[in-house]
């Protein structure tokens, strides 16, 4: 009897997710095993149930699926990740490879494509979306890490801040989600403008939403 493959699914749309979880159920030895509706949510359920897949959306709120990939491939590299991602440019694709992603799946990729992915991956092989363009993977081949502009200029701290700032959280809001004090946060929010050239809140909004940090909807 084939093992069933254990799936968290994370995506901060209840509608899309409901969508996902149908598609999921129909193929064979499929098994969702929790669902997230945040970055910090999917780590969190990640570390609990360990399963063998998470299907990760890029844009999520209070924690990146960026950012979750990177923390959960560290704390569990067994953990195989597929990002999901309205997104096709060569720089999202190759952020998330760098981040630890397997598979990266483009969010109106047929059911076909989907069941391709899932198994793909849990072969241990890494599966990109047919309409990831030829020339968007090997920009990346060629390039490796030679240039990964936010992800150089930022700690993943300053990045999960950024995110919170932008989405409008307050310095005391953020220093009680992240268990830190107040001072730490007002720190690193400085280190983050002079680090991205930038002087004020509306500034960093528009370079998060540049970055993919945040999206135009949240």
């Amino acid at each position: 009897m084939v093992k069933p493959q254990r799936i968290l699914l994370a995506d901060d749309h209840a509608l899309f997710r409901a969508g996902m979880r149908s598609l999921l159920h129909m193929l064979p030895n499929v098994e969702i095993v929790a669902e997230a509706g945040n970055g910090r949510e999917a780590v969190e359920l990640a570390r609990r149930h360990h399963p063998d897949l998470v299907v990760m959306d890029i844009s999520m709120k209070e924690l990146n699926g960026l950012d979750a990939t990177l923390r959960i491939k560290t704390e569990n590299p067994a953990i195989q990740v597929i990002i999901l991602s309205m997104h096709d440019s060569e720089a999202f694709v190759a952020r998330a490879l760098r981040a630890g992603a397997s598979g990266y799946l483009l969010k109106d990729s047929t059911e076909p494509e989907l069941e391709l992915a899932l198994n793909a991956v849990m072969r241990g092989e890494t599966y990109l979306s047919s309409r990831v363009s030829k020339h968007v993977v090997d920009a990346f081949v060629e390039r490796g890490d030679a240039s990964a502009p936010l992800d150089n200029r930022l700690t993943a701290r300053q990045r999960e801040i950024l995110q919170l700032l932008a989405e409008g959280h307050g310095t005391k809001e953020i220093a009680y989600r992240l268990g830190v004090s107040i001072k730490t946060v007002e720190t690193h929010r400085a280190q983050i403008m002079r680090r991205l050239d930038i002087r004020d809140v509306p500034g960093l909004v528009r370079f998060a939403i540049r970055n993919g940090l945040v999206s135009m909807d949240k």
